[in-house]
């Protein structure tokens, strides 16, 4: 990729997205250095907007900054992805409560409408986990609160570092369908206790197939 195709907002934002991406998609993979001279003579930039795009990921926790050693790809320990998950289940349950009480019919039909693309795509773990985070985006979106939303959004860039791998447990997929049924009865039936209860479940079981324990604090009366 060129410097030309890198202009639809502030260069450093926009390297910020490349690199982003390739951590996602294990290009730049835990615990990898990040080779700003490579990086910044194949993009046919200078090294400053490279350095302030991993200011960013750094803010982010996506990168790791090492004291006379450069920049890392973070690598996510067993203590930062209960700690991730137990904040995502706290803060998604509180969205699913109130999209359960507060959502308009149609918001609600927006949200079946993705469940049942995510049924669709069970044979496909990349395209199950892009309609998954639909899923969740629209939820929070639903709910409207958009300090939540600004601290997830920074949280499942955290997660995402290692929850693509879940899918690929025997029966994650399916059972990851089932507690987004679980999620959408209880939306449907505008029962908030219900829907916080099962998008707790839900992330419980995410941690587990993670291949963590999950914790109480991640239990529905926490």
């Amino acid at each position: 990729m060129s410097a030309l195709t890198l202009q639809s907002r502030a260069l450093y934002q926009d390297v910020a997205e490349l690199l982003r991406q390739r951590i996602f998609a294990r290009d730049l993979a835990p615990g990898d250095w990040i080779d700003e001279l490579r990086i910044a003579e194949e993009l046919g930039i200078s090294r400053t907007p490279l350095r302030e795009a991993i200011k960013v990921l750094a803010a982010e926790g996506l990168v790791t900054m090492k004291l006379r050693r450069g920049a890392y790809v973070t690598e996510v320990n067993e203590k930062d992805l209960r700690d991730v998950y137990h904040l995502l289940a706290l803060l998604e349950s509180d969205a699913a409560r109130s999209v359960a009480l507060n959502a308009s019919d149609q918001e609600l039909k927006a949200l079946l409408e993705l469940h049942h693309q995510l049924g669709q795509v069970t044979g496909n773990r990349d395209r199950f986990f892009e309609v998954n985070e639909a899923f969740h985006v629209l939820l929070l979106a639903t709910a409207d609160n958009r300090w939540r939303n600004q601290v997830v959004a920074d949280l499942r860039k955290v997660m995402k570092l290692n929850r693509h791998h879940s899918l690929f447990k025997s029966g994650r997929v399916e059972q990851s369908l089932a507690e987004h049924q679980a999620i959408v009865d209880a939306l449907l039936a505008r029962d908030g206790q219900a829907a916080a209860q099962a998008m707790q479940a839900h992330f419980a079981n995410g941690l587990a197939a993670a291949g963590h324990q999950s914790e109480t604090s991640l239990r529905a009366d926490a």
